[in-house]
């Protein structure tokens, strides 16, 4: 095969991951420590990255090293055959997703009404659900690879962790509590943001 020809499969198998997986050639460029005009050229057919970069590629949007040096026709999914064998399309995650968060505020619901029949108001059980729901969407994104805005989510879970407490703890305003959500907060974009810093060799190739 001509190095030209692999330039293009490679092109045309990097731009359809990327869009697959929701990301700009800015974000794909930040996980790989390279700049955007680099994935452009890669894009273009102009330049086809190295093996390590390869690698990194392959990791980021779970397929072979292989399956991004190979043609595949009509576009094919690489994970078609998996998700076409658990009958999971992108419609059906949302669904699933959505009934689970769905279910766990369906749950809280179903425990607030049954106190009130029986003469006990314990509003509390949708407080509880807040992170409870938080996590299963936490969890399930995660299942699903969908971890684009995960950051957002983490942070979301551990207010709403602060919350509960606020709510729950035997004390009459702990708000406190926020005084070490903020820095809490901070920390968990800050973890999620730690990234390796580019080589020498990496920053000349993006110059």
């Amino acid at each position: 095969m001509l190095l030209s020809e692999l330039k293009l499969i490679s092109a045309s198998n990097i731009i359809r991951l990327r869009t697959q997986a929701g990301f700009t050639q800015a974000e794909l460029g930040e996980k790989l420590n390279y700049s955007d005009k680099t994935i452009s050229k890669w894009e273009r057919g102009e330049a086809i990255p190295d093996a390590y970069v390869l690698t990194q590629m392959a990791e980021i949007f779970g397929v072979t090293v292989d399956y991004l040096l190979s043609t595949h026709d009509a576009w094919e999914n690489p994970n078609a055959k998996e998700e076409q064998e658990q009958g999971i399309s992108g419609y059906s995650v949302n669904m699933i997703i959505a009934i689970a968060v769905l279910g766990v505020w369906t749950m809280a619901l179903s425990v607030f009404v049954l106190l009130w029949l029986l003469g006990f108001i314990v509003w509390q059980s949708f407080i509880v659900a807040l992170p409870v729901s938080i996590l299963t969407y936490m969890v399930l994104i995660c299942v699903f690879n969908r971890r684009k805005y995960l950051q957002y989510v983490i942070a979301a879970f551990v207010l709403s962790i602060f919350v509960l407490l606020y709510f729950v703890l035997p004390l009459q305003k702990p708000w406190q509590l926020f005084l070490v959500a903020v820095p809490s907060i901070v920390l968990v974009f800050l973890s999620c943001n730690i990234r390796q810093r580019p080589r020498k060799n990496q920053k000349a190739k993006t110059q």
